[in-house]
């Protein structure tokens, strides 16, 4: 059976945020913002294993306390400037330690409300997959294209459309074939569609995992985090 690893992206610098430290290392509900998400993963009994990928340089890693979270977490410093780069950067690191047909489930350390119940029913919904996919939530707001003079230039139809979350997921081999193909794809399932024959499956995802871009996003994460019961006092 194949097995599946875990990659959780933390090398970026969270620039638009504003704070001193790169963003995944802001705290939200006592903790930083990324241990949410390492946590969520990491309890999950089917992950064999969690890999924080980090900048080359951090120097934020080692200085915080990581004891309350299981052993089969592990940083490793391969990150790159780009998602796709710090995705290809860690297949090539873990090349020996991951089956080609092995599952690579890919998430962003700046969606810290991911919980354990939608990881497992993203799983059992690829389950038997043959290509994987992605939690994604239909389009509910309308759409429009602007002109230069930032008007109105035309309503594009949301039927069909959907919003990317994470995670996604796909087989080793063919993510790697993917970013080969795509380098500078903006997620992992552009890289596979980039391969012309492969269609990743969508699995509807929930509004609450949302991603951590803004300084207001923080209190948002922060009231959700209370929602689900993840608040340390």
């Amino acid at each position: 059976m194949p097995k599946i690893f875990a990659l959780v992206l933390a090398a970026g610098q969270g620039t638009r945020i504003g704070d001193a430290v790169p963003k995944q290392y802001i705290p939200v509900a006592g903790k930083p913002m990324m241990f949410h998400s390492i946590e969520a993963l990491a309890s999950v009994s089917r992950v064999e294993r969690v890999f924080v990928v980090l900048a080359p340089l951090d120097r934020h890693w080692g200085s915080y306390d990581w004891s309350a979270l299981p052993d089969k977490v592990e940083g490793i410093f391969c990150g790159g400037s780009r998602r796709a780069e710090s995705v290809a950067n860690s297949l090539e690191y873990l090349k020996e330690r991951i089956a080609k047909d092995d599952w690579v489930l890919v998430h962003d350390a700046a969606r810290p409300c991911i919980q354990k119940e939608l990881v497992e029913q993203f799983l059992d919904e690829l389950e038997g997959d043959a290509v994987g996919g992605l939690l994604a939530i239909p389009l509910g707001d309308t759409l429009k294209s602007a002109d230069e003079n930032l008007r109105v230039a035309a309503t594009i139809p949301r039927l069909k459309l959907w919003r990317a979350q994470t995670p996604q997921m796909f087989h080793y081999d063919m993510l790697r074939r993917g970013l080969e193909k795509r380098p500078l794809a903006t997620d992992e399932a552009e890289a596979i569609e980039s391969l012309g024959y492969y269609a990743p499956r969508l699995v509807q995802g929930e509004d609450t995992n949302i991603k951590v871009t803004f300084a207001e996003d923080l209190q948002i994460a922060q009231m959700i985090l209370q929602l689900h019961g993840r608040l340390e006092m």
